[in-house]
């Protein structure tokens, strides 16, 4: 079996030469607007056999460990399946986690080269003492020192590499997840997990070679290629989804004929609201998918009305870094049959498992699992600690044993991933997530999880969103409710703010797990990740709770 799926490219390459592989911006035209050009699958093969030739004469072999920050464009594609072909290890870091913490992944993985923009590195060569064994470096852009740069790489004329046959445990890449609830950890990625999430993914969205997917998650443009499927890179800061010109997506998708798409919850935000006020749909789209963090149901409400198509449905695949993907529900799926439950504080609906996947739910268990023996597994209904099983799961953080030993569950032979996540399974099996582990509020009474109870106070007319967090020291915690309003409805007042207040209780004792809510402080914009906008940083919000409680 191949486990390469750069092998997979070159198949492509040979069935379909003159077919578009890339899309990306290379400018504008005369008007102003944003000129596009592209590489057929044979033009992308071609180029990263070039680039995997480069690397090779350059001293990158099997296992060596290549950093690799470019923009997301035709080079961070073809350069990332040089690097797969080569045999090196791939890191990728999302440069949104902040500048201490890019440091810190980088000293940990001991990179052996760096392939960045110019930026990079300066950045490089002036903490050079963070890096010593970084003697494999390439330049891609402008330079203005000596050593190799992308065109350097490209050589000369074509000629047939020989992709490097991995096995299926041998090391493909090391992922820095974003660390939303702890330092960042290097998932180590193995081939034999990045060719299980292309069929897992194929298979279950029944996606066909000659589709069109806008990749406006550069992660994900990487396994079209591996499919036979256009990618199509738009003009976006892919770090600040939430600030993207809807226009311009919606602009690139009818011109390129796009018959999928991949975003964050924010940016099908923007998408959706400015498509409702245009009465602009899409014919062409008939899947549209987005991951990440929970997808509002206003959300799918306004790309139901985009996506014409007949059988055309928005879905939100659940996974994380480390297990992806696990389940998955369609948006009409989620309007027709569960929105209401989850209004009601049942939970957001992630949907039935992917084929091959198992999920469970445990017991909440702070420390280590030994052995799946050793924990209680829970029944139907009963919140817990979701874990999975299935062959795209990764089985290790990069020299992190100790974190590997928190986040994995031993089981004979094999071993189950801890999601970090709670959640149920309902009668049906459907799985149920009702927030992060870490997110839990620990009362005198017992546990609170962040999803349910604040989806009841997310009901409130003026309510934009909500955080729940605790104030205090843990198992005596009390529940604080941080509002952010809708845009113009913040209270300004003592009375306004008294106002709300009760109203929010009112509307807190319709439900059992929020009638005991009293604590509403109210903000004026909650602390976000930037790259979701919907994910609550509510370690920070707790702090700040906790001072304007006291």
């Amino acid at each position: 079996m191949q486990w390469n799926i750069a092998e997979r490219l070159g198949e492509f390459a040979d069935r379909f030469p003159h077919e578009r592989a890339v899309v990306y911006p290379a400018g504008r035209d005369r008007a102003g607007r944003v000129a596009y050009a592209h590489l057929t699958f044979a033009e992308l093969d071609q180029e990263s056999d070039r680039l995997a030739r480069g690397l090779r004469e350059m001293g990158v072999a099997a296992g060596t460990r290549m950093v690799l920050m470019v923009r997301p464009g035709r080079e961070f594609i073809a350069l990332t399946y040089a690097l797969l072909k080569a045999g090196a290890v791939t890191i990728l870091i999302d440069p949104g986690m902040g500048r201490s913490n890019i440091f810190r992944c980088l000293k940990e993985v001991e990179p052996e080269g760096f392939i960045a923009i110019p930026l990079v590195h300066v950045v490089r060569r002036l903490r050079s003492k963070l890096f010593p064994r970084a003697r494999l470096n390439v330049t891609v852009g402008r330079r203005f020192w000596s050593g190799p740069d992308y065109a350097t790489l490209l050589g000369g004329a074509w000629s047939r590499f020989e992709t490097d046959r991995a096995n299926a445990t041998d090391p493909a890449a090391i992922i820095f997840t974003s660390g939303s609830t702890g330092p960042p950890k290097g998932v180590l990625y193995e081939h034999g997990m990045f060719s299980a999430q292309v069929d897992l993914l194929r298979d279950f969205y029944r996606i066909q070679p000659g589709e069109v997917n806008l990749a406006a998650f550069p992660l994900f443009a990487l396994f079209n290629s591996a499919m036979g499927v256009t990618t199509v890179i738009p003009e976006m800061d892919p770090t600040r989804p939430a600030q993207v010109d809807p226009k311009k997506i919606i602009d690139v998708m009818r011109e390129e004929g796009a018959t999928q798409a991949f975003g964050s919850p924010a940016l099908w935000n923007r998408v959706g609201r400015y498509a409702e006020q245009e009465g602009v749909t899409l014919p062409s789209l008939q899947r549209v998918f987005s991951a990440g963090a929970p997808v509002p149901v206003h959300v799918l409400e306004r790309m139901s009305r985009i996506l014409v198509g007949e059988g055309a449905d928005m879905h939100t695949p659940y996974g994380a870094t480390e297990s992806l993907p696990v389940c998955s529900i369609s948006g009409r799926e989620v309007l027709a049959e569960t929105a209401a439950r989850s209004r009601q504080g049942a939970g957001t609906c992630v949907g039935h498992p992917f084929p091959g996947v198992t999920s469970k739910v445990i017991e909440i268990t702070d420390g280590p699992i030994g052995a799946l023996n050793e924990v209680r597994e829970l029944p139907a209904g009963e919140i817990g600690e979701i874990i999975v099983q299935g062959p795209s799961v990764t089985r290790e953080y990069y020299r992190r044993p100790e974190a590997t030993r928190f986040a994995k569950i031993p089981d004979a032979g094999q071993f189950w991933h801890r999601m970090g996540d709670v959640g149920y399974l309902d009668d049906e099996g459907i799985l149920w997530f009702c927030g992060r582990k870490a997110h839990i509020v620990e009362t005198d009474e017992g546990r609170m999880f962040s999803v349910p109870s604040e989806a009841i106070f997310n009901e409130h007319p003026r309510v934009y969103r909500t955080a729940l967090v605790g104030v205090g020291e843990k198992h005596s915690q009390e529940p604080v409710v941080v509002v952010e309003p809708e845009q113009g409805c913040f209270p300004r007042t003592a009375s306004e703010r008294e106002r709300f207040r009760r109203e929010l209780i009112e509307l807190g004792a319709s439900s059992t797990s929020t009638a005991k809510i009293h604590s509403f402080l109210f903000h004026t914009s909650l602390p976000v990740d930037i790259r979701h906008n919907v994910k609550i940083h509510r370690e920070k919000l707790a702090l700040w709770a906790e001072k304007k409680h006291s």
